[in-house]
């Protein structure tokens, strides 16, 4: 078995790369790549959670003219559609995983309980945790420091479709600069955009690290629990 860097990590997975190339959507082939990464770092005995954005089908602050809780609910459900997603795909490569969330919908998941939440995790099984955090005006990186903290994840896995953080937007300026090592002060102090405010001041006051990567190479999932330097470490 490898040695790995961690026991027990909180993985965030934008809504956004689970739609590989087709920019909307979850794409299959990109969704099993993923999970047959988490699946081999599950085999060396890490324990795993998960929170998984919904911005591949729906973004709250882009409902323009809606009612900005009414909007912050349904990107809450575009997570379940997400979560049950990846479960899917976890379970067809044999891995045991559970869905919880924090809204209460018992037919297709379990309610949020955290005592549940670390025993499932201590008998090797997979955590995905939906709806973030139940509440309007929360995003779904606060709700990944927030159970991070609550079940004492080592690290923040921040799976986004960019390498790592830059000091502007790498899409739209060539000659953005990729930072290898951040203060959570230069975080906020610059806004640079790495997470909102209320999760970087979540993980800074709780002293959880954040690994911000790129999963258009799910290899890379493998390399940063391994300990690998990649990407941009925040701490």
């Amino acid at each position: 078995m490898q040695k790995t860097k961690y026991k027990r990590i909180m993985l965030k997975i934008s809504g956004e790369a689970l739609a590989g190339k087709r920019g909307h959507g979850i794409d299959t082939d990109t969704v099993n790549e993923v999970c047959s990464k988490i699946k081999d770092v599950h085999a060396f005995g890490v324990e795993i959670a998960i929170v998984v954005g919904g911005g591949n089908f729906w973004r709250g602050r882009k409902g323009k003219g809606m009612d900005r809780t009414t909007a912050d609910h349904m990107g809450m459900l575009a997570t379940v559609i997400n979560a049950l997603g990846l479960q899917d795909a976890l379970e067809s490569h044999g891995v045991p995983t559970r869905v919880q969330t924090a809204i209460d919908m018992r037919q297709i998941a379990e309610p949020y309980i955290r005592r549940k939440a670390v025993r499932h995790l201590e008998k090797n099984r997979i955590v995905i945790f939906a709806c973030g955090t139940g509440n309007p005006y929360f995003s779904t990186d606060t709700t990944a420091a927030l159970r991070a903290a609550e079940i004492d994840a080592e690290v923040i896995l921040l799976a986004k479709k960019v390498d790592g953080v830059y000091d502007s937007d790498p899409h739209k300026n060539p000659n953005a600069q990729k930072f290898d090592k951040l203060s959570f002060l230069d975080v906020l102090n610059k806004e640079l955009g790495v997470m909102d405010s209320t999760a970087a001041s979540l993980c800074k006051d709780n002293s959880i690290p954040i690994i911000v990567f790129g999963l258009d190479n799910p290899e890379n999932i493998i390399k940063v629990v391994l300990g690998e330097c990649i990407g941009t470490t925040v701490m």
